[in-house]
């Protein structure tokens, strides 16, 4: 009886994860096969606008309340940039221990790489960056005309990297949790850094002249 469980029960797993893995492939060959010449453009656009934007807006936003002496700002910018280097440190390692190859090796036969990477597959830095800085901004200034155009960049990065045929879905997902999540979780850890930093406990608002 114990055996027919156990039997049962990697049946159901294998079964699980070949149907995970079929829908993953063939969801990513569907996005791989828009190639209009829009889609195309947008898709390479969004993917490279990932490292300018994810780098570029903290640094900014940190140069000038520098230079302005604006502290509620440059406390921002310190949130979303540790937000950030949580994020593209935590998907850098699962990287490491993952090892999943990128699909376009795995299956040349159904996916058409448009550009190429030289790091392991899972899961999507790009997309964790986005999420983590696009998240970040939705929570130090919620108002929707933050909130629409981050989450719309966001998911743009995460489906650009899908149509240029260098991640899984899965790959974008997992990488849109861990951005988010660090983003939330930095809430907390920030406000040890605020005090230790500018002796606050919350980041006040920005002081706007």
């Amino acid at each position: 009886m114990k055996r027919l469980l156990i039997g049962l029960l990697l049946s159901v797993c294998i079964f699980t994860t070949a149907t995970a893995q079929n829908w993953d492939i063939n969801t990513l060959h569907k996005i791989n096969s828009w190639d209009g010449k829009f889609v195309r453009g947008y898709s390479k656009a969004m993917s490279k606008s990932a490292p300018y934007l994810t780098i570029g807006l903290p640094v900014g936003m940190a140069l000038y309340g520098g230079i302005t002496k604006n502290k509620p700002l440059l406390a921002d910018a310190i949130y979303i940039g540790t937000s950030l280097v949580e994020a593209v440190a935590i998907t850098s390692a699962l990287k490491v221990m993952v090892k999943r190859e990128r699909p376009y090796d795995k299956y040349p036969d159904r996916v058409h790489p448009y550009s190429r990477e030289s790091s392991y597959s899972f899961p999507s830095s790009h997309t964790a960056a986005a999420f983590s800085v696009a998240t970040s901004l939705c929570i130090r200034y919620p108002k929707w005309y933050v909130i629409a155009p981050s989450a719309l960049w966001a998911c743009s990065v995460g489906f650009s990297r899908m149509n240029e045929g260098v991640h899984y879905p899965s790959d974008v997902f997992a990488g849109a949790a861990i951005g988010a999540g660090c983003a939330v979780m930095n809430v907390y850890i920030n406000r040890a850094l605020n005090r230790w930093l500018f002796g606050w406990e919350k980041t006040p608002k920005v002081i706007r002249y």
